[in-house]
């Protein structure tokens, strides 16, 4: 086990760029990203990890920033949804309006991306099951499995119009 003391150097490697931070040993990976980093796509919900609305991949892994220590990723790849290029779970949310205020769309984003990378032939059962770490407190959620449709669709090369 290390130990910290005081202002720790760290470099993370966030949406493919090596970056440098100094982080207190109690700081969180979300408080970096967005404080230190300004990358603030990822959001603070409720800052004990039942929300997901703070979801971001830690080495290709959904992990909730929120409860995530910065030095205990030290030296990993993280990616945020600003580092999320053209996936099909974007253009779902985007076509089928998978989303009413906004607040919550990245962690869903990101834990789909996850999914499908995971698991590109989920069936609904393990989308669901894939997605409830994640809460939306506006919509009724049909627009966010129509968004996985969608998305599944797209990326198993399926015409993602197809109904």
């Amino acid at each position: 086990m290390k130990e910290y003391n005081g202002q720790v150097k760290l470099n993370l490697t966030v949406n493919g760029e090596v970056r440098t931070v100094w982080v207190s040993p109690a700081d969180t990976l979300l408080s970096t990203v967005r404080t230190g980093l300004g990358l603030t796509g990822a959001k603070a919900g409720c800052e004990n990890g039942d929300c997901g609305a703070c979801t971001v991949h830690v080495d290709g892994t959904p992990v909730k920033s929120c409860y995530t220590l910065t030095v205990d990723v030290d030296g990993a790849a993280i990616t945020t949804i600003e580092g999320l290029q053209n996936s099909p779970v974007q253009a779902g949310f985007r076509a089928e309006y998978g989303f009413q205020c906004g607040f919550c769309t990245s962690g869903f984003i990101m834990n789909g991306d996850a999914l499908l990378t995971a698991r590109p032939d989920a069936d609904p059962a393990t989308r669901i099951e894939w997605l409830q770490s994640n809460i939306c407190r506006c919509t009724g959620y049909e627009g966010i499995e129509r968004a996985m449709d969608y998305a599944q669709r797209a990326a198993n090369g399926t015409d993602a119009g197809e109904e």
